[in-house]
This record gives C-alpha cells, sequence and structure tokens, in this order.
C-alpha cells in the first residue's frame, strides 16, 4: 500500500460502514493543497483500490472500505502436503490453520 493509498484508507476509516462520494475523497484525504492542485487526484488511486478489493462502490459510485467480515472469511490451505508433514514434525502448534483433506472430505458429504 503506497502513501496515497494509506491517505485514503485513513480517511475512509473515520466513517465505518458508511458510503462516501469520491468528490468528498478528493477534497479531505489529502488536504487543501493538494485538492487545489488537481481536484481529482484520488480517482485513479481509488480505482486501483476497488480493483485490488480494498475498498468497494456502490451504485452511485460511493466508496467504502471493505468490512472486516469478507477479509477474514478467507479459508488458510497447507501449502503443500509435505509442508505440512515439516510442521507437524516441528512440535509448535499453528492454530486457525485449516486441513484442506479433512475440510474437502467435509463439503463433499
Amino acid at each position: 500500500m503506497d502513501a496515497d493509498e494509506k491517505e485514503i484508507t485513513d480517511f475512509l476509516k473515520s466513517f465505518p460502514g458508511q458510503y462516501v462520494s469520491t468528490k468528498e475523497v478528493c477534497r479531505r484525504a489529502g488536504g487543501k493543497w493538494r485538492y487545489r492542485e488537481d481536484e481529482k487526484w484520488a480517482l485513479p488511486i481509488i480505482q486501483r483500490m476497488l480493483e485490488k478489493g480494498l475498498l468497494e462502490a456502490d451504485s452511485t459510485g460511493h466508496v467504502r472500505l471493505m468490512p472486516e467480515e469478507r477479509n477474514k472469511d478467507k479459508k488458510k490451505w497447507w501449502a503443500s502436503p509435505h509442508m505440512k508433514k515439516i510442521l507437524e514434525n516441528s512440535g509448535k502448534k499453528f492454530d486457525g490453520v485449516v486441513d484442506a483433506e479433512k475440510d474437502l472430505d467435509s463439503d463433499q458429504t
């Protein structure tokens, strides 16, 4: 995440769960001098963040940060069966790791 994306993210964190217009993001995220130099400075950055999945947009073009629930729903998989065996033999505990073989068996039933 570069500095511009960080500025936009920090601004949108002050509006949790709310959609904010892109014009408002351009106006308030970078400060008034940046807005005076280029009124649409944030639009390409917002588009890039939408493509990365960091933001979501509604039908009117307003944006918000992606809700945390969606980011946490991603399944965790072992890199390979060999890596799983190596890690298990190390004796350390790895909480929150999903076993792909068990999950695949339970999904098919």
